[in-house]
């Protein structure tokens, strides 16, 4: 039975990559939510190889898993190498990005809570603070 990216499949959503891809590619944009409830949203994000990353922060945490490519991330005032298999972790609110994109970037990425749930207490001003242990 055919379906399309995001159909749920009896309480299990369940996605191929190559149908994600095919509709991000048709979209021409960068990144395309995959699931989203209101605790977590997980999306694709594919740069090309010699590409620029223009997000900004976000309002929320979010976590990235390289599927293949290579690349530099700044996170805050960190920079380091990411390759297929890397995970980074990014707080809310740092300033972050890709750069030195070698090879085309295939990146997961997840928000907890789902990508723009605190935007509402953003635009209010009162920023999203983390919290210390």
């Amino acid at each position: 039975m055919a379906r399309s990216p995001g159909a749920s499949l009896r309480g299990v959503d369940a996605f191929e990559l190559s149908e994600i891809r095919t509709t991000l590619e048709a979209s021409g944009r960068p990144f395309h939510e995959i699931v989203r409830s209101h605790d977590l949203s997980v999306g694709l994000y594919v740069l090309p190889a010699g590409g620029e990353d223009h997000q900004a922060p976000h309002t929320e945490d979010e976590a990235y898993f390289v599927i293949s490519g290579r690349a530099r991330i700044s996170v805050g005032d960190k920079d380091r190498s990411v390759a297929d298999g890397s995970v980074v972790f990014v707080p809310a609110d740092v300033p972050h990005r890709f750069h030195d994109i070698d090879a085309e970037l295939v990146v997961l990425v997840a928000f907890g809570p789902a990508e723009y749930t605190h935007r509402v207490d953003h635009d209010r001003g009162h920023p999203h603070q983390p919290q210390r242990g």
